[in-house]
């Protein structure tokens, strides 16, 4: 198994009143839902909540004691679907995923969820992965909330604050009979920090008294003529004791003084920053103590109109910090300053980005900018503050940029999907370029250097779907690539499936890491480990040949880049029609390297004979065409200056960093490269035989090198 464990984290989740958590963000959050008496839990991994799954089946045993339902679900559409339960029953349920991607696969359900409405309070936890740092399409959970009308909390970044909001969401779930959505950044997630535990809760109503007590609400089921009457409610009924809610319990927050001639309005996960951008101009401390008057959004929809209102009232300006794009606040705010003939004046994305990350270097400058137009004064007798124009442009960064090349994303050193992609090269070099689809995933890489092999990518698991247009006959066939994380997750059926009953005659490569390698390491159905919580090894094979795929291929090592090649030219050529699936498995590296590294340190520190592989290149022969490097890719691959005047080009060279998987001595020997590359066993605490074996390989070396010694005067004479 290689899912991280938090065995030892999850003790914690047992403290009650009285007692103070101190931990991570995401342990804190886990121990929100418990004491806020939920019945169910479950979702799908994804940065930055990955380790909120993994924290939950590590959990069991305190989840069990509570009679809580734990389920990693299948995708993010079947977590979503589980909150149904909350439709007809007083339970309380949550669900969590990486957004918007998970939010965009759970549309469909979280559309149904949120148009019937709930009785019991349902929260759909979303990783909120938006910025530079972000791995997906750069787009915002607040158009969904607002579409769906699904409310919308956006917690300032402090452990009191965020355990607070989770407990007081359920009850808004509640009251206003509609789902509710906590979004938290990778910082909040991972930010350490404590606040007064409370005792955990026991479901009033668990899973079991729903199944022995069935009930049934017509008025609750999307479909006509109740789904026309859900508009309405949401419009009457709904959104006016949410509105209620929220602004009966203070959930969003003012900070600062009362009275001010301008003021800032933000986003709850803006707070920060925004502060430290104050600090840097001297109207805060770094505990909070401003001098510029805050309205806190820990709920950024629905907008309580009369909370903005009366924050506004007597202001000149107000400044709006909204990350991200369109201004739906901006645009909200303003509405209902108009509306109320309030006259402050709006300032948002005029004075800040109106795409990406706020750091407080970014705020610095648009809130100085702000200031300036319409608070001057607050500036007086202030310290320098720090530049407020990016980094990047600072000129010694431009000289350095002129000679550091570009370091772009790439696979792991011993990557098992590296050698795949090694061989597509091999192919592509006999067979010509081939349209190649390519899924999320860690293969994702492969559109850069030194593969470049990719020309679309429209979603995780819908690799195999994005050649579906592409079923013609025609000289050449389409590839398609995805992982086993996204077979499980929906390639199966929109795929293969898809390929299958379309007839689709492309190629299809289903990467197998053992487990889903990219989100951390989770177990899914094909992973090779046992598990006494699920069902596990279930063969991507027999899953293929299952939905009626006939030409199928396992390679259960990858690293032989000869298979690989010859299988997949196979695919490419073969007169059969149908889709032809590659199923080509070897397990993660890197997830690997974790398990084992500390296990081979314990074996030889106790004094056990251990052998570690490593691979090396021969400088005296290695031609320094570097044609291993551009055909790897392996991040231990490097190059060497020698000092040999009659040698200009420098060598390959095997770090430090080498795993010894030996994909690089394949692909040498599958290229027919050269034969520089060679493999030594390092053997730690060696037997008497070992060192035996040492003396006398010794012996026959010295021998030899000696014999070549006193033939070489023979040998330069006749030359």
């Amino acid at each position: 198994m290689a899912e991280r464990s938090f065995a030892r984290e999850v003790e914690d989740l047992r403290l009650g009143d009285g007692d103070t958590f101190r931990g991570e963000g995401i342990l804190a959050i886990t121990k929100a839902l418990l004491q806020s008496g939920v019945a169910y839990v479950g979702g799908y991994q994804g940065a930055p909540i990955s380790h909120l799954m993994d924290v939950l089946a590590d959990a069991k045993d305190v989840l069990d004691d509570l009679g809580v339902v734990f389920q990693s679900s299948a995708n993010e559409a079947a977590a979503a679907a589980m909150l149904s339960a909350s439709v007809m029953y007083p339970l309380r349920g949550a669900v969590a995923w990486k957004s918007t991607v998970g939010t965009n696969v759970a549309s469909d359900a979280l559309a149904n969820l949120a148009s019937g409405g709930v009785t019991g309070g349902t929260m759909i936890i979303v990783g909120e992965d938006y910025g530079e740092g972000s791995s997906i399409m750069q787009e915002r959970t607040h158009a969904f909330a607002m579409k769906s009308q699904i409310w919308l909390l956006d917690p300032r970044p402090d452990h009191e604050c965020i355990v607070n909001l989770i407990e007081k969401g359920f009850e808004l779930s509640e009251a206003s009979n509609t789902p509710v959505m906590l979004e938290v950044r990778v910082r909040a997630c991972h930010m350490h920090g404590s606040f007064a535990c409370k005792d955990n809760v026991k479901p009033a109503h668990t899973i079991k008294d729903a199944l022995n007590n069935p009930k049934r609400d017509v008025g609750r089921i999307v479909l006509p003529p109740a789904a026309y009457e859900h508009e309405q409610e949401k419009i009457k009924t709904r959104m006016p004791a949410a509105i209620n809610f929220v602004r009966d319990q203070r959930l969003n927050e003012w900070m600062g003084p009362k009275q001010g001639k301008v003021g800032i309005i933000m986003q709850g996960g803006m707070y920060n920053n925004v502060i430290r951008a104050l600090q840097y101009l001297g109207l805060s401390d770094a505990y909070g103590k401003t001098q510029v008057p805050l309205y806190v959004m820990n709920v950024t929809y629905p907008v309580i109109d009369t909370e903005v209102a009366e924050f506004c009232l007597d202001k000149d300006a107000i400044l709006i910090v909204e990350e991200g794009q369109p201004e739906y606040l901006e645009q909200a705010i303003n509405t209902v300053l108009r509306r109320r003939d309030i006259q402050a004046r709006i300032h948002g994305k005029d004075v800040l980005p109106m795409g990406g990350d706020y750091t407080a270097q970014v705020l610095l400058g648009g809130v100085r900018e702000f200031i300036e137009k319409t608070e001057p004064r607050l500036l007086g007798n202030r310290p320098p503050a720090p530049d407020a124009s990016p980094v990047l442009n600072h000129p010694e960064i431009e000289k350095l940029k002129q000679i550091v090349p570009a370091r772009p994303p790439g696979l792991c050193t011993g990557c098992p999907e590296r050698p795949i992609f090694a061989a597509m090269k091999l192919v592509e070099s006999e067979l010509g370029q081939h349209h190649v689809s390519a899924d999320i995933g860690c293969h994702l890489f492969s559109i850069l250097p030194p593969f470049n092999i990719g020309a679309t990518t429209m979603g995780f698991g819908l690799g195999p779907a994005s050649t579906s247009a592409f079923n013609v006959k025609a000289d050449k066939r389409s590839i398609a690539v995805m992982g086993d994380g996204g077979f499980w997750h929906n390639g199966l059926t929109s795929g293969i499936g898809n390929a299958v009953f379309n007839k689709h005659d492309g190629v299809f490569i289903i990467v197998d890491n053992y487990y889903t390698s990219a989100t951390g390491g989770q177990d899914i159905l094909s992973s090779r480990a046992t598990s006494k919580r699920r069902n596990t090894n279930n063969s991507i094979v027999q899953a293929v040949k299952g939905i009626g795929g006939q030409w199928v291929r396992q390679i259960d090592r990858t690293y032989d880049v000869g298979r690989m090649r010859d299988t997949l030219k196979e695919a490419l050529t073969t007169k059969e029609e149908g889709p032809k699936v590659i199923v080509a498995s070897s397990e993660c590296m890197l997830n690997k390297q974790r398990r084992v590294r500390p296990q081979i340190s314990k074996a030889i520190k106790d004094g056990v004979r251990t052998v570690k592989e490593r691979f090396g290149v021969d400088e005296d022969v290695c031609t320094g065409d570097h044609a291993c490097i551009r055909l790897s890719g392996c991040p231990s691959l490097s190059v060497k200056q020698l000092d040999d005047p009659l040698r200009d080009d420098p060598v390959a060279v095997i770090d430090n960093s080498c795993v010894g998987c030996g994909n690089c001595g394949e692909v040498a020997d599958a290229a027919v490269l050269c034969p520089s590359f060679y493999r030594a066993d390092v053997i730690h605490n060696p037997t008497g035989w070992d060192r035996f074996k040492s003396r006398v390989a010794m012996a026959v070396i010295g021998w030899l090198q000696r014999r070549r010694d006193r033939r070489r005067p023979a040998l330069e004479a006749l030359a």
